[in-house]
């Protein structure tokens, strides 16, 4: 059959192309393995699905994870293996709507557990909500993966926390509580007493009691929340226990400057290796969310 000139030249642009994606340029490349790939479910936000482990493969368990007198709804991700593995605890914010689950998936394919759930008085979970019992039900859901890690394939030695907006400050109050935990990750922090001694000094504690207490989804009323914060300042000041946290690993990463202080009072105590890092985007980080999951992976890894 005779071939047109027409025709071998889209032939050649064909192989051309082909080679192209057979061979990535240097720039498609990181650590010598093509960008957004990888093998089985050691993923770090690529699109590949897991390859299941017919004997043991990757799944989801409800939970009801007792904490003081009442039962969070809570789920854990498993991955491939009956062997423990390491375990990441999802703290979300306030009052919760970014769940960061795409993150939670991504660190699962990696080969970890990763427990979500809901604190107490909020998103089904039974009890009262207080931002110090939010604290205390970090301490009870370690104390249940303790409890339960053989049935979940838990390392205990391995337990890290991830914490979102309100949830990064519970993710730093909590590691200054637990000796156990030594990894936090806390993503866009809301550091909520200076901007609640804030408006008290400028009497605008009204507005602030009442834009808190719009969330329905808590059994508390804004007025009561903010009280709690102001009572006790010593408790829910971030700052003032920077020097708790210095045998920490932590990665504090922002939007803003807001959090610069309370990151240079940990860094000033921090021994164990502390991050800090302003990203440009919004949030919840809507246009980085392949490279949030990025970094906590590598984080994790360390």
């Amino acid at each position: 059959m005779r071939i047109t000139y027409m025709q071998s030249m889209l032939l050649a642009i064909s192989l051309l192309a082909l080679a192209a994606c057979n061979n990535p340029s240097p720039d498609k490349m990181e650590n010598g393995k093509v960008a957004g790939t990888s093998a089985g479910q050691n993923g770090s936000g690529d699109s590949t699905d897991i390859t299941w482990d017919s004997t043991a493969p990757a799944g989801m368990k409800e939970l009801r994870i007792p904490s003081t007198g009442s039962l969070l709804q809570g789920f854990i991700y498993t991955p491939n293996g009956k062997e423990p593995h390491p375990t990441l605890l999802m703290l979300h914010g306030f009052p919760g709507n970014e769940k960061n689950l795409d993150l939670a998936q991504a660190v699962r394919k990696h080969g970890w557990n990763v427990v979500y759930f809901d604190y107490r008085g909020s998103w089904g979970s039974q009890g009262s909500f207080s931002f110090r019992h939010c604290v205390e039900d970090v301490s009870n859901v370690v104390a249940f993966c303790k409890q339960h890690a053989d049935s979940l394939h838990i390392d205990t030695s391995r337990i890290a926390l991830f914490g979102h907006s309100m949830g990064g400050w519970v993710c730093l109050q909590a590691l200054r509580r637990l000796p156990e935990l030594t990894k936090g990750f806390a993503c866009s922090t809301w550091d909520l007493m200076p901007g609640f001694t804030k408006a008290a000094r400028e009497g605008q504690l009204e507005k602030v009691e009442k834009d808190r207490g719009q969330y329905f989804v808590l059994n508390q009323s804004g007025k009561a929340l903010v009280e709690a914060v102001l009572q006790d300042t010593s408790y829910h000041d971030l700052s003032g226990h920077a020097a708790a946290l210095r045998d920490k690993k932590i990665f504090m990463l922002d939007e803003h400057d807001h959090n610069r202080g309370l990151a240079d009072s940990i860094r000033a105590y921090n021994k164990a290796g502390f991050q800090y890092e302003v990203w440009k985007t919004d949030h919840p980080f809507t246009n980085k969310r392949q490279a949030l999951i990025r970094e906590v992976i590598e984080f994790l890894d360390k």
